[in-house]
């Protein structure tokens, strides 16, 4: 248990630190040239057949399956293939139940999992970690080999690693344009944390408004100090004269769009795919990169470019299979012994939301107009304070819902004296401060963030606490992801907690699937 790699999880891409992956690369970088030059690979290999590999695959795939496959059977373990047939889960059987029995049959279990539901293995991890400190036996390693629109952590190790070697292993820069269906892409999406390799990292995106990318992944790739440059179509991007020499095509997955958007399919093939008449436009030295398939009919990367040096994207596929054959040493023991680097950071949630006032308050004949002043009681204000007049309205009656606030009470919209802006106001005379305990305060936090809650007692302000975006919510009934393909959903039948964590000061992202929420949009009321 000591080995850095045993029974982790790689469901994202900074599952494993900056540091992790470069010693991914460097050890892949060994093995290619070890390989290529017949010498001796024994030492990436594991040899041990009371560790199982299973590669439950739930949704169809040809590359990545076979290209694990392959990289799997290189180790003399024992190797289980799954996949959308199996009948445990035609039968409705939980995802939990299914991976806990498998872990038990081996003495050390590795699973590739992948799936269109989001988060599936970061829920495992949780799982299974339990039901192995239960049962006394080693927690499974699990790789994501793709869930849903979220990540595919392993296709961006195969991809930084070309790139790696398109820069002839040097680190210093890079300059790359992704192209075409960037707003379904997964593969695009996990290049925001798997481009930080790099030092110096200029990114341009290349797509039509419909394809773009998600906002929350441009800001992302910003606070990460990338250059990012935005452009309509190739065409555009052309026009100007600094071009990079790494060009990321997609696929457009028009599958995945409403009717709306498909009857433009034409116009927004033409956008992202190059044409013969773009060749003399290219740096010296440019390669052609593609997660792949490429569409048959309609492919991004035409077919006449197979055959020219523009070609990376073979390449690329093959270092999947070194890849992966590294990922599988290092969470099996083989590798991992001589790794020095820092490990990821352990995200710490410090309560540190909850800002105690000094109160000066003093008795007023006036308190506010339509709410008197109480006893005693307590006084929730600025609530939404800066909102139009009927978001603080909606606001209002969010709280009274959610902390069940039915009781004597009066709340109202005003003007705060010193700002002016609008604000809400909940009085509650007739409860006890002593009933409104921390949980509640907690709980009212994450709905309200910015509000003050004081306590009344004789007229005066006895306590006065000022409330900030909490760093995470959970163990909450009324909250849920609302990404309909995240485990968590109560679709799925899991019993997945939902959980959401402070990305910024207005914003929370699921535990498991990732997807951005404002702090309101996470209540069910």
């Amino acid at each position: 248990m000591n080995h850095p790699f045993k029974s982790r999880t790689i469901s994202v891409v900074k599952d494993l630190s900056l540091d992790e992956q470069i010693y991914l690369y460097s050890k892949t970088r060994l093995f290619k040239d070890d390989l290529l030059n017949g010498r001796d690979v024994s030492p990436y290999r594991i040899v041990n057949r009371n560790i199982g590999i299973y590669m439950v695959f739930l949704e169809d795939s040809t590359r990545t399956k076979e290209s694990f496959k392959n990289a799997a059977s290189f180790h003399d373990t024992r190797l289980t293939v799954m996949d959308t047939q199996h009948s445990s889960f035609n039968k409705m059987e939980s995802y939990h139940d299914t991976f806990k029995m498998l872990s038990g049959y081996v003495g050390y279990s590795i699973f590739i999992v992948r799936s269109k539901v989001e988060g599936l293995c970061r829920w495992l991890e949780y799982s299974l970690s339990k039901y192995a400190e239960r049962n006394h036996i080693l927690r499974p390693g699990l790789i994501n080999g793709g869930d849903g629109k979220h990540e595919h952590p392993t296709q961006e190790f195969l991809d930084e690693f070309t790139f790696f070697e398109h820069k002839n292993w040097r680190l210093d820069k890079i300059h790359i344009a992704l192209i075409g269906d960037l707003f379904h892409s997964r593969t695009v999406h996990s290049k925001v944390t798997g481009l930080r390799i790099f030092h110096d990292v200029m990114v341009d995106l290349i797509a039509p408004d419909e394809l773009g990318m998600p906002e929350h992944y441009v800001k992302e790739m910003m606070e990460n100090g990338f250059k990012v440059r935005i452009f309509k179509s190739i065409e555009e991007y052309l026009k100007q004269n600094k071009v990079a020499d790494i060009w990321y095509f997609t696929r457009l997955q028009l599958e995945r769009m409403g009717e709306d958007v498909r009857e433009k399919s034409d116009k927004l093939r033409r956008a992202v795919t190059f044409q013969k008449s773009y060749l003399d436009q290219l740096p010296e030295g440019t390669s052609f990169y593609h997660p792949l398939p490429r569409h048959r009919e309609t492919p991004t990367i035409p077919i006449f470019i197979d055959k020219t040096p523009l070609n990376g994207w073979e390449r690329q596929a093959v270092n999947g299979y070194y890849t992966r054959i590294i990922e599988i040493a290092m969470l099996g023991g083989a590798l991992g012994d001589d790794f020095e680097g820092k490990p990821p950071t352990i995200p710490s949630f410090e309560d540190d939301f909850i800002e105690e006032s000094l109160s000066t308050s003093k008795s007023k004949e006036d308190y506010k107009v339509g709410i008197k002043q109480i006893q005693g009681g307590i006084v929730i204000d600025h609530i939404g304070q800066g909102d139009p007049v009927d978001v603080v309205w909606d606001h209002i009656y969010k709280i009274r819902s959610i902390l069940n606030l039915n009781v004597p009470s009066s709340h109202g919209v005003f003007s705060s004296e010193k700002t002016g802006k609008i604000k809400g106001i909940i009085s509650l005379p007739s409860m006890d401060p002593r009933v409104f305990q921390e949980s509640m305060i907690k709980k009212l936090g994450a709905i309200a963030p910015g509000c003050t809650v004081n306590f009344i007692e004789q007229r005066e302000v006895t306590k006065k606490y000022r409330l900030h975006m909490p760093p995470r919510v959970y163990n909450f009934d009324e909250i849920s992801c609302k990404n309909e393909f995240c485990i968590s959903h109560p679709q799925y039948y899991e019993g997945v907690n939902p959980e959401f964590h402070r990305l910024n000061k207005n914003t929370f992202i699921c535990k498991y699937c990732e997807r951005p929420h404002t702090f309101k949009e996470i209540w069910d009321i």
